[in-house]
Formats: structure tokens, sequence, C-alpha cells
């Protein structure tokens, strides 16, 4: 916001020569929008690192200097945006519209990676990657590996097979705030809008681990139950309204479905820190559809329609709204299969 430097959810179009953003109701989007920024002369920044607890973030400064922090709920769907934008700012240039499709369809997940487990033979005393201390400019930094140091280590480690994968996988890592780059070459290239040059794979770019481990006993219990339980693979994410179990009133979540292990967890996309507010393990859940003529025993509030219900094998009973009836059948459609 731009009054109350708070987070909210809003609907975005992004059209020829602007961005329409619209305000949520009940599920639904507002006929009129909100506001709209035009991209004549905006450049982006993607990723934008000036919050660093939000790293799916993309940052349009318009040609009136007017500044858009712009929350995407995936990494892949924060490129994706990032492209289509950049392309719609280019438009008048044919060129760059082209290379801008190829990169976008050059940079692909691989499959079957769990990031979560790289990260865990990164940490390993013996296998892992060696920490060293480094100069930059002046400063020392302590624990610090470089770009290609990485990318060796993962070759090495078989979490790649070339140097262009391995680079695409420590760019992910980074995506996911499990390393960060310290230094100016390794920051420098995070300011780049291509996905694909943000992660170097230099011996003078500087990257360490986001954050330390917990070095306690319980702490690291702790830790490890988190990580066992929001390391699965990523099936699908996107905002549902929720209906609260104690006030019964609606609110917008950003779901994210996970598999091995099977859990759903929602956030509150106006808090500051990423992490979980709610989730349940599917194993065991019933998921179904509601009929949308009436309201069913159980709901309150304001009901646009589209409601489907999750019952955990404990008898909890979850209600939650899509913004359209092919939304509401796409989230059933993954869910199912990992009860």
């Amino acid at each position: 916001g731009h009054v109350v430097r708070n987070w909210k959810v809003r609907w975005f179009v992004l059209l020829q020569d602007k961005l329409l953003y619209y305000k949520i109701e009940g599920g639904k989007k507002e006929p009129s929008p909100k506001g709209r920024i035009l991209l004549d002369g905006c450049t982006i920044t993607c990723p934008c690192l000036e919050y660093e607890n939000r790293p799916l973030l993309i940052k349009l400064k318009t040609k009136t200097n007017t500044d858009y922090f712009l929350e995407c709920c995936s990494r892949e769907e924060r490129d994706s945006w990032a492209l289509d934008i950049t392309g719609a700012i280019h438009a008048g240039h044919p060129v760059q519209v082209q290379e801008l499709h190829r990169m976008k369809n050059s940079f692909k997940l691989l499959d079957n990676i769990s990031l979560h487990d790289i990260v865990e033979r990164m940490y390993d005393s013996n296998t892992g990657i060696k920490l060293t201390r480094n100069l930059d400019q002046g400063n020392r930094y302590k624990e610090t590996f470089t770009g290609s140091a990485l990318v060796d280590w993962l070759i090495s480690n078989s979490f790649a097979v070339s140097r262009f994968e391995a680079v695409t996988l420590a760019s992910m890592l980074m995506d996911e705030n499990f390393i960060r780059p310290v230094g100016t070459r390794s920051t420098e290239a995070m300011r780049f809008s291509d996905p694909s040059e943000k992660f170097l794979d230099d011996s003078t770019a500087l990257y360490m681990f986001a954050e330390n481990r917990k070095k306690n006993t319980s702490s690291k219990e702790e830790v490890q139950f988190n990580i066992s339980e929001l390391s699965g693979t990523i099936v699908k994410q996107g905002f549902l309204v929720k209906q609260g179990h104690k006030r019964k009133n609606w609110k917008v979540r950003k779901f994210v479905l996970r598999a091995d292990p099977a859990f759903l967890h929602y956030y509150d996309p106006t808090k500051e820190e990423n992490k979980p507010v709610g989730g349940f393990s599917l194993r065991g859940c019933l998921v179904s559809a509601l009929e949308d003529n009436g309201v069913p025993a159980g709901v309150k509030g304001n009901v646009q329609g589209n409601l489907f219900k999750i019952i955990t094998k404990n008898d909890i009973h979850y209600y939650i709204q899509a913004s359209s009836k092919a939304e509401r059948v796409q989230w059933i459609e993954a869910i199912k299969p990992l009860t």
C-alpha cells in the first residue's frame, strides 16, 4: 500500500500498456479496478531484495518515480509475470520480446528435486560445501562460498548434470531464501530481470546460507519437524478464501499443496514473515464440492459460491471458496490423490 505500508491481496490484469489491479471481496474481484500502473517508461526489478523476508517480489518504478512492490505466490509465477510485464514495457521492440520468450521457455524447473534435501547435504560437515572467509572491497565475510564452488558441488553430488542446470538449481535455492548473495558482484547480479543471470557461476561471486541453524537440541528438533512437514514437492499453490474456525469470518489465504509428505498449508498474505498460519496432513482427509444453491450447515457470512470442504481424519471441517468453478475443480482434483 502507498499510505499504510501493509500488504493486501489484489487481482492483477496485464494489458498492452498498463497493469490494472482490483480489490477482492468474498473471493471475487470487484467490477471496477482499484488502481492502475502505466507501463510506459517503467523500469522493473526482479528479484527485488528490498524486503529480506519476501523473496518473491517484483518492483515497478514508473516514469513519475512511484514505486510499486508486487509479491507473487511462487518463483515460477514471479518470473512469468516479470517476463510478461517486461514484454509489455518493450512492446515496441519485437526483437527484445522474442528474446524474452526464448528465455522464458528455456528456464525450466528440474523434476523431483527437494531443495530441503540439498540444503541438508550442503550443511554436512564431511561431504557438504566448504565454507571459507572472504574479503570483498574491504568487507570480511565469514562462512561463504563462491558461485562456481556451489555449481561444482551440485554437479559432483549428482543434483545437476550440467552447469546450466546447476545454475538454475542454485537460483531456486536463492529464490526460496536458503542462500543469499553477499558482496558487490553477486548482489549486483540480482538486479537483472533475466532469471538466468541472477546467480553467477563465478569464482568472485560470493554467497552464504541465509540463516544460521539453531544449535540447541530443542530448537533443532523443532526445525527438523518443520522441515519434514514443509519439505514436500509443491503440487499447487494460489489464493483462496477460507472460513475461520472461531469467528467464522472469511479471509484470503495463500494455500500451498505439497506431496511427499502430503500437507496443505495456508499463509496470511498480509504478514511480513513467510510462515504458514495453519495447515494439516491430507492423509485420511475427505474433500468434496458443495452445492451453490443455498448455504450449507456450518457455513456463515459472505458466501459467493464455488465452495468446497475438507474434513480431516480428526473430523476438523475446513470450508474454502475458490474464485470460479473451474478453479474449485482444479483444487479438488489436485488434493484427492494425496488423501
